[in-house]
């Protein structure tokens, strides 16, 4: 039996008994996971590209969170109200973006759980319940954005033929896709992805090209910090854009489709570190698409009268008008990369939510069962919002800012949990966080809650009216601040953490 601390503890070895991400057969086989060498017990195994690339593919799957329809919304106004100068802050929203990812992919690897399983496990019964509709309500305000992405580009692509209710009931068929090719494999899945990321960034690349955006002031912006009383708006967009609680949870789920043998220290750290780099590698290319499309809306529209007007539902026409049809119409370009943004990210949040519902309930319920219920569980609210803002697009700006606030909320009950589980020794063993960076962590969070929290202020200063509503708003704001407090406080403190038998 190898040195006690060279184990990695497991929170449970009755996975009969439980819902579990992944089962054994379903996993993905790692060259070499079974060999009985010493190296593996002892250190972590050589680099290997062909390792790289059976560890590659969550990553990509958890990008796409960063290039859902409300982060290109994010970008092209800030793009088209702020130029170039938020360049750096989307660079750097990205890497922050990257820091939590990571975390959240060292608990999947280090536990053998997902973050949705392990706040079931160390929660309360009345707190876990909280997070769990938390979670729920924050994938259902996500996958609302994102299902009316691709009705958004369904209707341009089909010149208005199709509604937006039709484009919803299109898109709700995605979960048949997504069941599909999961009988065929994850590897099946995760290359159905690709192809839907390499079609967002041809379709960007070529919008870059047509618009022709300044080199120069593109690299000053990544390079050179910038803010200003009129940008704050579109920065603090930026920053919540990329924290999607949902994913949060998704991403320590994801990082189990591969086989890991958690008794030897040297095969976790060796995951550990291919999963670093595909994730690094993952988000690189979405902050490019990103900077595509921000970089093009900043080209066209900064410092024009119709810069504030843009949203997604008119993004495309203002670009058709100005640069006109070219090889291929520009429209149509927009709405073909819209519509593999909206269509992978609906197909993840159904992902995440089958994670988020199985993990803190523990259904051990069918897949294709589970994917109708979460999939029902958004497409119900966001058929209603089709119907009644089909024809207002005022009226769809105004609701995007709603969910973008709802996501904002949402934050604290995914990150806090996070960092208080990878901090524990007794959770993490040997893979706990470091106090270096431990603080960082920590100090990140702190700063998007403020960011997001900024956010809120400025939206309900400005919406709230009425002593009944603003009775009810200080309410809710009292118990969420509280029960913000409980999570900080009981990971600091006496958290009722279960010592657990090292693995055999």
């Amino acid at each position: 039996m190898p040195p006690e601390d060279n184990q990695v503890p497991l929170l449970s070895d009755e996975e009969s008994d439980r819902d579990v991400a992944y089962e054994s057969g379903e996993k993905v086989h790692i060259v070499g996971i079974d060999e009985p060498d010493d190296e593996g017990l002892l250190g972590t195994p050589p680099f290997s590209w062909k390792k790289l690339w059976l560890f590659t593919g969550p990553g990509f799957l958890m990008s796409i969170a960063f290039l859902d329809p409300g982060n290109l919304e994010g970008d092209l106004q800030a793009g088209a109200i702020a130029g170039y100068s938020l360049l750096w802050l989307l660079m750097w929203a990205t890497v922050i973006g990257l820091l939590v990812q990571l975390l959240s992919a060292r608990l999947g690897v280090a536990t053998g759980r997902h973050l949705a399983e392990l706040c079931r496990e160390e929660y309360p019964t009345w707190a876990r319940m909280v997070l769990w509709v938390m979670a729920e309500l924050a994938l259902i305000g996500a996958d609302i954005q994102e299902v009316i992405g691709s009705a958004i580009a369904i209707k341009i692509l089909s010149n208005g033929a199709l509604p937006l209710w039709a484009g919803v009931i299109i898109t709700a068929c995605d979960c048949f896709i997504f069941l599909f090719l999961e009988n065929y494999g994850v590897r099946k899945l995760e290359a159905f992805f690709a192809v839907l990321i390499a079609t967002m960034a041809v379709s960007f690349a070529w919008m870059f090209g047509e618009t022709k955006p300044s080199g120069t002031e593109l690299l000053l912006g990544v390079l050179i910090p910038k803010l200003s009383s009129k940008t704050i708006k579109q920065a603090v967009g930026v920053v919540g854009c990329i924290i999607m609680p949902h994913n949060v949870f998704l991403h320590s789920a994801l990082v189990q489709s591969r086989e890991i043998d958690h008794t030897k220290k040297g095969r976790v750290q060796e995951a550990l570190n291919y999963y670093s780099i595909e994730s690094a590698a993952a988000l690189l290319i979405s902050f490019i698409i990103n900077l595509f499309v921000t970089t093009v809306f900043a080209k066209a529209f900064y410092g024009t009268e119709v810069a504030s007007t843009i949203g997604l539902v008119n993004a495309g026409q203002y670009l058709q008008d100005k640069y006109g049809g070219g090889l291929f119409p520009i429209l149509y370009i927009w709405a073909i990369g819209l519509l593999a943004a909206g269509q992978s990210s609906t197909i993840t949040g159904t992902y995440a939510g089958q994670f988020i519902m199985g993990g803190f309930l523990n259904l051990k319920l069918k897949k294709w069962l589970r994917a109708l219920i979460t999939r029902s569980f958004a497409i119900v609210p966001t058929m209603i919002v089709a119907l009644v803002f089909d024809t207002s697009e005022a009226a769809l700006d105004v609701l995007n800012e709603w969910l973008n606030v709802l996501q904002s909320i949402q934050i604290p009950f995914a990150l806090i949990p996070l960092l208080c589980l990878v901090s524990k020794e007794q959770i993490m063993g040997t893979f706990k966080i470091g106090s270096v960076l431990k603080t960082i962590a920590w100090l990140v969070a702190v700063l998007v809650i403020l960011i997001n929290g900024y956010l809120l202020f400025d939206f309900f200063s400005n919406e709230v009216t009425g002593v009944m509503f603003t009775s009810i708003v200080f309410a809710f704001t009292g118990a969420y601040i509280a029960f913000i407090f409980y999570l900080v406080s009981r990971g600091f403190t006496s958290f009722a953490w279960r010592r657990l038998s090292p693995a055999k």
